[in-house]
């Protein structure tokens, strides 16, 4: 059987809008696909707007939250150095993966939201009925996509993604730009959620998301059972 090829779409962003924090992905979100994926046998590459190291959110390394993935990738050689050497989106082909896969963090919610290239990239896989999972804040990437009669992509669609309620427990629901579960729900998706920073996943047709990054084991288990 042919390798499947795996687009990981991840944040460059790296400032907590106007507060002195950092951010960037969340590293759950990142880990537990990457070793779901590659225990699949997948071929994985990542990309993001500037290309290069992607940051990663203080926060989501912390003793309180880190999982034993996270715990796992920041040991491991190999993994950080696939965190370190992001393509640059616009060199991207979309023809070329089998599905992608758009990690979260607060990052995203800064520099994928609008991003014309990832929509471009997003809508190539879409049109040709090929996976598009994300968990948490990467659904943002999803806002702004198209099907091919021109509407909205999202309208009518069941989501989920990082919920008003796990925002404003974070203390940030002043601090992002827009609320994701509010934009999504404007742009007529079918949002739903389960309980705070619990597993949640939800599948329709080629789109699989995760409510937030408990739920980043269960989006990649989807995805790998869908794509092989």
């Amino acid at each position: 059987m042919k390798t499947k090829k795996i687009l990981f779409l991840a944040t460059s962003h790296d400032k907590m809008g106007e507060t002195p924090d950092s951010t960037g992905i969340w590293l759950e979100e990142l880990a537990a696909a990457y070793y779901i994926f590659k225990e699949a046998g997948a071929e994985m590459i990542m990309a993001s707007p500037k290309g290069g190291s992607i940051p990663l959110d203080p926060r989501s390394q912390s003793i309180l939250v880190i999982t034993r993935n996270g715990k796992r990738f920041l040991k491991d050689p190999e993994a950080m150095d696939f965190l370190a050497n992001s393509s640059v989106l616009e060199k991207v082909n979309g023809a070329d993966f089998d599905l992608v896969f758009l990690t979260g963090g607060h990052g995203a919610m800064w520099d994928l939201a609008d991003n014309k290239i990832a929509k471009q990239l997003l809508e190539i896989f879409n049109n040709a009925n090929k996976l598009i999972g994300s968990v948490g804040h990467g659904a943002v990437g999803l806002l702004s996509l198209q099907n091919d009669k021109g509407e909205l992509l999202i309208k009518g669609r069941q989501l989920t993604a990082f919920s008003d309620t796990e925002e404003e427990s974070s203390g940030l629901s002043k601090v992002v730009p827009f609320l994701l579960e509010d934009r999504l729900a404007l742009g007529g998706a079918l949002y739903s959620k389960g309980e705070s920073y619990v597993s949640y996943v939800v599948a329709d047709g080629n789109i699989v998301t995760g409510q937030n990054p408990a739920s980043s084991e269960g989006v990649a288990r989807k995805l790998t059972s869908l794509l092989l």
